[in-house]
């Protein structure tokens, strides 16, 4: 029979908590940070598509045109390649509408 070893830990401080932009690659201090997250939702949406969908990868990739380790790495989160533009695209072989909807923001003043 194989031996059992405990581990013991001791936490030497805290965890520290940070409030959130509301963007996690902003608060990673990422570049194109917005751009980042807008690809990170087109990417969500592709997978609960497929999922919804009941496809395979393979067959979601045949629909998108892409070969299948790609659908694999994007929805792993490996995306970086893709263009928002391109990401709707898929979406859109995929059977759903995109679109793209420009809310007035917030007035800033300096």
């Amino acid at each position: 029979m194989g031996q059992c070893i405990a581990v013991h830990c001791r936490a030497t401080s805290a965890l520290e908590q940070e409030l959130s932009s509301g963007n996690v690659f902003d608060d990673l201090g990422l570049f194109d940070a917005g751009e980042h997250l807008i690809k990170a939702g087109l990417v969500v949406k592709i997978g609960q598509t497929i999922r919804r969908r009941r496809l395979t990868q393979a067959a979601a990739a045949g629909l998108m045109g892409i070969d299948h380790p790609k659908v694999s790495a994007m929805l792993s989160g490996r995306f970086r390649g893709y263009s928002v533009e391109r990401l709707m695209q898929f979406l859109v072989a995929l059977g759903q509408q995109a679109e793209i909807v420009v809310k007035a923001g917030k007035v800033r003043f300096g």
